[in-house]
């Protein structure tokens, strides 16, 4: 398994300048524009919306609809169950830490983050599954494609997943509700705080996901295994690039130049969603597809 280049690409990849073009057959996809929150979606903390206020109410209508998503996609080994999966996981581990009211400097607002956040993958899925290609984000084109397709091992489902939304999904997100409070202070502090309960959740969530999809992606010894380490790695590498990322957008004088970021930005999480793909794609006849989803069937059908 080719993580650690993976890490190396994503560090070097911070100044976007030097993300690789994307291919002939993929059309630019700018996506500030489309991906700045309508007024619905702004913070709003006095709004009878509870996610345009942050109420805790929203964090549970978040996990409520993701879980109607993803039981039938469960149940038909549908292998965007993974990232389905790791994804509700994530936010019900969230609610824990969101509970305690020394996590988080602004806990209201970080649940209306995780609302806005969400409906990036939402919109996404959904545009997608309904064949408006034009409207799906390259780098989600290819992990959507690649699930199913049935390309990629677990392992490659789940990162491909992440990948699109951090590295693609969530500079937008952060960059459109705000880097800085009120009275100017900096969010940075909540941004690196998510990373705990990240921590938290990673080992079992991979134990989850090998028991109920793919055997192989609890072991680490396989091309096709993740390690908790090399995951978390990964993974906070790529929210500091998002928060640096969302800064560019931010500081660019015009909309010319705030452009230029964002195709940057697309550029970028489409390479890396390539790499990805290349490093966990399965290889016939050496290794398939078959045993993975036989044992799916086994435990969903």
């Amino acid at each position: 398994m080719a993580l650690t280049t993976i890490l190396v690409a994503t560090a070097l990849g911070t100044a976007l300048g030097t993300a690789s073009p994307v291919r002939a057959d993929d059309p630019p996809f700018v996506g500030w524009t489309q991906a700045t929150p309508p007024l619905a979606d702004a913070y709003r903390p006095s709004s009878a919306d509870e996610c345009a206020a942050g109420r805790p109410s929203c964090v549970q209508t978040t996990i409520r609809r993701m879980s109607r998503r993803f039981a039938p996609l469960a149940e038909a080994c549908n292998h965007n169950a993974v990232f389905s999966l790791a994804y509700l996981r994530t936010t019900q581990e969230y609610a824990r830490a969101a509970a305690d009211p020394t996590f988080f400097q602004d806990v209201r607002f970080v649940n209306h983050e995780d609302a806005v956040f969400t409906k990036y993958y939402f919109s996404a899925y959904d545009a997608w599954a309904a064949n408006r290609r034009a409207y799906v984000p390259v780098a989600w084109r290819i992990a959507f494609d690649a699930a199913a397709t049935r390309q990629a091992s677990g392992s490659g489902d789940l990162m491909l997943g992440m990948s699109a939304h951090v590295n693609r999904d969530l500079p937008f997100v952060l960059a459109a509700i705000g880097l800085v409070r009120p009275d100017g202070v900096s969010r940075k502090p909540d941004h690196d705080k998510v990373n705990v309960f990240l921590n938290r959740v990673v080992q079992p969530l991979i134990d989850e996901e090998a028991a109920r999809f793919d055997p192989a992606m609890d072991d680490a010894n396989t091309p096709y295994g993740l390690s908790y380490t090399a995951l978390m790695q990964v993974l906070v590498t790529w929210r500091e690039t998002a928060w640096r990322n969302a800064e560019r957008l931010v500081n660019a004088p015009d909309k010319a130049a705030r452009n230029r970021v964002a195709q940057q930005i697309e550029d970028y999480a489409a390479t890396t969603a390539r790499s990805l793909l290349a490093d966990f794609q399965y290889t016939p006849p050496v290794t398939t597809t078959v045993a993975r989803d036989h044992f799916c069937s086994i435990h969903h059908g």
